[in-house]
């Protein structure tokens, strides 16, 4: 008896916390209006985000109403929603904050800019810092590239999307296009060293082959321009993008001379909010149970339900060896009955399953 009415306490308690939650969403929502007008008003005069004097007023003030026992408490959670009202106030007074890996100038930096053309785009030194830069809140999206045409996936930005929380709502590809740049003056003839990434060194190495110039690494193409920049010297040429030309200053001494006309390089927006209604194409994540003809039979789900998959890739597990986690790209609406009916006969045949995307038709370009 002790035990069923345990049961019956925690139940009511849990039903108390529901409600009190269903009412904080409404109120929360409210709240953000609100913050939305203030944000409006402050744009128009040119006030600061932080009003630190107004919120040091409101907490000294409602933190009164509480009980000593939980006031701490309270004055963490309500700092924590004052962080959130700045950030919406910053995201809507100067567009949303875009992370990316590299530095201004590099094919992140210019696929960044082109999917988010009136977003404040950050800088961050690599893939990781730029996705958790959108977990913390930092960030409204990441943009990171999923996979090469040539090169293929790119690992570490599949494992951050298996291991870590964010959604992918948008795909769309960018040509890569490489062009050798030179200081302004510079002539082609008189060129005697070539400097960039190693991969785009190794997308144009016929070229340079051809010309017989020294090669130097640099540790990104847009890096390569800003140092040919800063040496001013004549027979020093960059390969870099024509954006990264424009933004240092240099001239494009020859254009397109990357041997593949056909490499492209895949990238993603990442949120921490996936996307709602219905969608065109989804991206599933999962593993499988260790037993045979476990993946044939996870397939098998998804033909059986309609679902027509356009991708599909493994990649191996850090944690556990010789066992390998999926990566699948299919065409439908997984929020249909169809849908939700392939996820659970799925949830079935794996041990861990996550839809990571959906994508409508025209979130891909």
């Amino acid at each position: 008896m002790m035990g069923e009415q345990r049961t019956s306490d925690l139940d009511e308690a849990r039903a108390a916390i529901d409600y009190v939650d269903r009412k904080m969403a409404v109120l929360f929502a409210q709240r953000m209006e609100a913050v939305a007008d203030v944000a409006a008003y402050k744009a128009e005069r040119g006030l600061p985000i932080q009003d630190r004097v107004r919120e040091s007023q409101v907490l000294e003030r409602n933190a009164a109403r509480v009980e000593a026992e939980i006031r701490p408490h309270y004055l963490r959670f309500m700092e924590a929603l004052m962080a959130e009202s700045r950030r919406y106030q910053r995201k809507l007074v100067r567009g949303a904050h875009v992370a990316y890996s590299g530095v201004e100038g590099a094919f992140a930096w210019v696929a960044a800019s082109r999917a988010f053309p009136d977003a404040e785009l950050v800088a961050f030194p690599d893939f990781g810092k730029a996705h958790d830069a959108v977990v913390r809140g930092e960030c409204d999206y990441a943009v990171l590239p999923l996979e090469n045409s040539e090169a293929g996936e790119v690992g570490q930005v599949m494992d951050l999307l298996f291991n870590g929380p964010l959604y992918v709502n948008r795909t769309f590809s960018l040509p890569v296009v490489q062009n050798l740049l030179g200081i302004p003056g510079a002539d082609l003839a008189g060129i005697r060293t070539v400097t960039s990434h190693p991969q785009a060194l190794a997308q144009c190495a016929g070229y340079v082959a051809e010309k017989g110039w020294e090669v130097r690494n640099a540790p990104n193409t847009a890096m390569a321009a800003k140092a040919l920049l800063e040496s001013g010297d004549p027979s020093i040429a960059a390969i870099a993008s024509a954006e990264a030309a424009a933004l240092y200053g240099l001239e494009v001494l020859d254009h397109d001379i990357n041997s593949s006309v056909d490499n492209t390089t895949r990238f993603m927006a990442l949120s921490r909010i996936a996307s709602e209604g219905p969608t065109e194409r989804f991206v599933l994540m999962f593993t499988v149970k260790n037993e045979a003809g476990a993946l044939a039979k996870a397939i098998n789900v998804m033909g059986d339900r309609g679902f027509n998959m356009s991708a599909l890739r493994s990649r191996p597990m850090k944690s556990l060896a010789w066992r390998y986690y999926f990566y699948i790209e299919a065409e439908g609406d997984v929020s249909s009955p169809d849908g939700q009916a392939m996820l659970r006969e799925l949830s079935e045949q794996c041990d861990r399953l996550k839809v990571v995307g959906r994508l409508a038709q025209n979130a891909a370009s």
